[in-house]
């Protein structure tokens, strides 16, 4: 047998992408880690009060809680103020009958206080918010909920609390329907959701009951296609799996993960199908490549972007299959990162950097929020949740 060595393969970095950002966050890690047993090279996963799985959402409540998609356990843990510690147990289950248990909808039928995949979630008129992605709805609490019991009030996507069909069964989505829907988000009283399988942005401007209808839709022209990029090429108004969409300078930001992009509306959409005025991640209206079509990543480009927050008037983006955070100052037409936390310049990428999991590394981030000066982080590939502190 002849063999031959070659050289590994080392994909080109482009001039001028190797620059080194500005921490967006304390860059000596995060404050407080949540979900592990210590971050040893190998944990356990089975479920437990201070034990994470693939954790896709975070909240910082207004109240002072701390609220956590446990998402492989399908539960939500609650704390009642935001730990100081690393691994401190949660305070407060939902979901599941008991910390020690786990499996879809408590392992029996739907109901309004189970969970199957739990994902986006947000604080919401006092309560709390969260999209229940394979039961294909949105639970909302008036109040944060306090036990496994506590039902959720108001139900979106589905008739009562019993249903968890994707468009309640039809080939067809509607204006009460979701099918998968992922990230969920508050402007006042209007609820944000991203129905990711229906490649499209509901707003509800003031839900009230279970199974109400949304009153607009963004990524499609009206309510009953879910074809990908609205059946047309890739547009300025279309989407492919939209995540998260927040308010932003009086307009709205939208991760379109699927398109490897974040949309700008300047203002806040008023009528269906409005088409963005900004792309972050994309030379143009029409880009939709991860990396900008390049192996590795630069201050402009983004690969599968799920996650959205505001800290100290930066734009937060979490550049998810990039392993990084990234802040934008400004977020005019295919702008450039200024911020930069998770990698060691804005050419890199690699989960925890190809290393072990750090106080300041990231795998796969899913999920934001922040209020006041502290960004939560879902850091999903690394089972945890990060309290982070901007940087001075």
């Amino acid at each position: 047998m002849k063999v031959s060595l070659s050289q590994s393969f080392s994909p080109y970095k482009a001039p001028g992408t190797i620059t080194q950002g500005a921490p967006l966050l304390d860059p000596s890690g995060a404050r407080v880690i949540l979900g592990t047993d210590g971050g040893h090279l190998a944990e356990p996963i089975t479920p437990l009060a201070h034990r994470l799985f693939g954790p896709r959402g975070v909240c910082l409540h207004e109240d002072g809680s701390l609220w956590v998609s446990d998402t492989g356990h399908h539960r939500l843990l609650g704390w009642k103020t935001v730990p100081r510690k690393d691994d401190i147990p949660a305070d407060i289950l939902i979901g599941q009958p008991a910390f020690g248990l786990e499996g879809r909808n408590a392992k029996g039928p739907v109901t309004a206080a189970t969970l199957n995949v739990p994902t986006g979630m947000t604080a919401f008129r006092g309560g709390l918010a969260v999209a229940d992605p394979w039961n294909h709805r949105v639970l909302i609490w008036r109040e944060t909920p306090k036990g496994p019991d506590h039902e959720a009030d108001i139900i979106l996507g589905q008739a009562d609390s019993q249903s968890a069909l994707a468009n309640r069964g039809m080939d067809h989505p509607r204006a009460d329907t979701l099918h998968w829907a992922y990230g969920v988000s508050a402007i006042g009283n209007r609820l944000i959701i991203c129905d990711s399988g229906n490649r499209r942005v509901l707003v509800f401007d003031n839900p009230q009951w279970t199974g109400q209808k949304a009153d607009l839709v963004l990524g499609q022209d009206d309510f009953t296609c879910r074809d990908e990029n609205a059946g047309g090429p890739v547009s300025a108004r279309s989407m492919r799996w939209p995540h998260m969409a927040i308010g932003w300078r009086g307009g709205l930001a939208v991760a379109d993960a699927g398109n490897n992009r974040v949309m700008i509306f300047d203002q806040f959409p008023l009528k269906n199908g409005v088409a963005a005025d900004a792309m972050l991640g994309q030379n143009d209206m029409t880009g939709c490549d991860f990396n900008m079509v390049a192996y590795y990543p630069s201050a402009q480009a983004v690969n599968m972007p799920y996650a959205l927050a505001v800290l100290d008037e930066r734009l937060v983006v979490a550049d998810t299959a990039n392993s990084r955070l990234l802040g934008f100052s400004d977020t005019s037409m295919a702008c450039f990162a200024d911020r930069l936390n998770g990698q060691p310049d804005f050419a890199a990428k690699g989960d925890n950097r190809w290393g072990l999991a750090e106080r300041d590394s990231l795998c796969w981030p899913y999920g934001l929020s922040a209020k006041g000066s502290v960004l939560a982080v879902a850091d999903s590939g690394n089972n945890r949740v990060l309290i982070w502190d901007a940087a001075s």
